[in-house]
């Protein structure tokens, strides 16, 4: 007891000073804990300054979302394919009427024959039609049409008149017969003549609606004139025989329809009659009079 009593005695100076000390560190902590978790400071916020930093931020906000929105660049309408179609807001139904037409190896030369074919609403032509971009020809001429109406049917008929065609065989008509046609010039009389030559010679007159570029009302004039007198004498290649690339030159068949051929005569192993190619999945009925005359099977 002696030695806890000699350590732990103090007389009443020294208890006095540490009564002080104790105190001291009281007060320190309470001052700390006060000024950390509690402020009597009031922000003052202009409420006109603060609006005017948050319209900033949502103008900043809005320019952002604009830039990364994707932007649309002029395009020729006939060339549209299912993913472009489906970013310009048309159906799968307006997408397939484009993509039928296009296969008969004809072209939209308008926004007015674009909405004829698809059948789009008039708010979704308006909305994409300013990013229709047609070559420079068919830009010219669709300027020169309403001339061109003004002057009537009186001025084709004096055409012709005045200049007499030297043969009304459309398959022997040189590019001057062609030309004497109103609405036919040098660039498109070349171009049923160039046509003419990849058919080797017209068999049908609606192959001439296949001309890129022409008119329905210029074809109906050209074949009112010009009619099949002769027909062709086509070279006709086998197909039982023929090489790939040899039936690509068939100016009906693509790619796709040209490998579909070859699986199928790969199965069969010979054709018997060229009316089997009608037994291929997806085989183009409505092309098989043109096709087949390039073709035979024995």
């Amino acid at each position: 007891m002696k030695i806890f009593k000699s350590h732990f005695w103090y007389n009443k100076s020294q208890r006095n000073g540490i009564f002080l000390l104790v105190l001291l560190i009281l007060l320190l902590q309470i001052s700390i804990y006060t000024d950390v978790f509690s402020s009597d400071k009031i922000t003052d916020v202009d409420q006109s300054e603060l609006l005017a930093f948050q319209y900033e931020i949502d103008s900043l906000k809005a320019i952002e979302i604009e830039n990364r929105k994707p932007k649309m660049y002029p395009f020729n309408p006939n060339y549209i394919t299912d993913y472009k179609g489906g970013q310009l807001g048309m159906s799968l139904e307006e997408i397939d009427r484009l993509l039928a037409f296009r296969k008969t190896n004809k072209f939209i030369n308008s926004k007015k024959e674009f909405q004829k074919v698809t059948k789009v609403s008039d708010s979704l032509l308006d909305k994409i039609s300013q990013y229709f971009k047609f070559p420079d020809w068919v830009v010219k001429r669709n300027q020169q049409k309403p001339v061109l109406s003004l002057l009537g049917a009186n001025q084709f008929h004096y055409k012709n008149k005045k200049n007499k065609v030297s043969t009304t065989d459309i398959n022997k008509a040189t590019a001057e017969d062609f030309k004497t046609i109103s609405g036919i010039g040098p660039a498109f009389s070349e171009r049923i003549i160039k046509y003419r030559s990849k058919l080797q010679g017209f068999s049908f007159e609606s192959q001439v609606n296949e001309v890129w570029g022409l008119d329905k009302e210029v074809v109906e004039k050209v074949v009112s004139i010009f009619k099949i007198i002769e027909k062709p004498a086509i070279k006709k290649v086998n197909v039982n025989t023929v090489t790939f690339k040899e039936l690509l030159i068939n100016p009906y068949i693509d790619y796709e329809l040209c490998k579909k051929i070859f699986n199928y005569r790969d199965e069969v192993a010979e054709l018997q009659d060229i009316s089997e190619l009608k037994n291929i999945d997806d085989f183009p009925l409505k092309l098989y009079d043109r096709i087949v005359l390039y073709l035979l099977a024995k």
